[in-house]
């Protein structure tokens, strides 16, 4: 989560579509890491919902503007948030929970490729697409703690791409990790070296492109559906009221001031 200066910002995301159908959505906050905001939600949550809706999409693919894939929340934003009315502040927060949950549930196929920092919300990012590519080079942390908050709209997730085992020891650790351990927990697929990133993008994509996008759309369902991984609005909204109460707290106060003034929170020894 950078801490430059706000520029004036392009469009927060970016779409194109390729002949095929395939779009890729670039998160496009590169001065910032591609931490998100709440208009980068919005912006991703509105047009998962629309392409979902297209019967001409056939793959999505999701990138990061600039050198990282996605760096969590932007805290400047959750600053911003610790200040909103309850109301506001719920509906900040619930905005990461649907984001992520229109991405999981997406009916066509989802990749990401993700290259340098991915943690916090990027990490869940990752979790929700049906394949993660990694360049050696990328990071990972489920980062939360470490800042006094909690990971709750990416945390079914987080159990559901690594399991029970390895989401609890990092998002209570806050360790950072690489790709190799992100492939040994089911954090990403594959490690694929750069250079060598477009050429098997391209080569799974044409396999994927060669399944019916209705049976496709039926066997995500299913899998999800069946095994008890979808979230109605229950879940999402308790989910999103437990990330704004920790958010909220003395704990998260202290942590968002203590990483934009770059020292140590309260709670760290030393």
């Amino acid at each position: 989560m950078p801490d430059e200066s706000e520029m004036p910002e392009e469009p927060p995301i970016l779409l194109a579509r390729d002949p095929r159908g395939v779009v890729t959505v670039t998160l496009n906050r590169p001065a910032r890491g591609n931490a998100y905001n709440e208009a980068l939600l919005r912006a991703l949550i509105a047009g998962l919902e629309a392409l979902a809706g297209d019967a001409g999409v056939r793959a999505l693919v999701i990138r990061g503007a600039g050198r990282h894939f996605a760096a969590g929340a932007d805290i400047h934003w959750l600053a911003e948030v610790a200040g909103y009315p309850p109301e506001q502040a719920f509906q900040a927060s619930l905005a990461t929970t649907l984001a992520m949950q229109r991405l999981n549930e997406f009916p066509r196929p989802t990749f990401a490729v993700i290259q340098g920092a991915c943690f916090g919300g990027g990490a869940g990012i990752a979790c929700c697409v049906d394949v993660a590519l990694a360049t050696p080079a990328a990071l990972f942390g489920l980062t939360e703690v470490r800042v006094g908050v909690a990971p709750t709209p990416i945390s079914t997730h987080m159990v559901h791409a690594m399991g029970l085992r390895h989401a609890r020891r990092y998002a209570v650790t806050g360790e950072r990790f690489g790709p190799e351990e992100a492939l040994r927990i089911g954090l990403v697929h594959e490690v694929v070296p750069k250079a060598a990133m477009e050429s098997r993008l391209a080569a799974i994509l044409e396999e994927a492109l060669l399944a019916a996008p209705g049976a496709v759309a039926v066997t995500k369902d299913s899998l999800l559906g069946a095994n008890g991984l979808k979230l109605d609005a229950r879940q999402m909204a308790l989910l999103a009221h437990e990330g704004w109460m920790q958010r909220a707290s003395a704990e998260g106060r202290e942590g968002l001031a203590a990483f934009r003034e770059k020292r140590r929170p309260a709670w760290a020894p030393g």
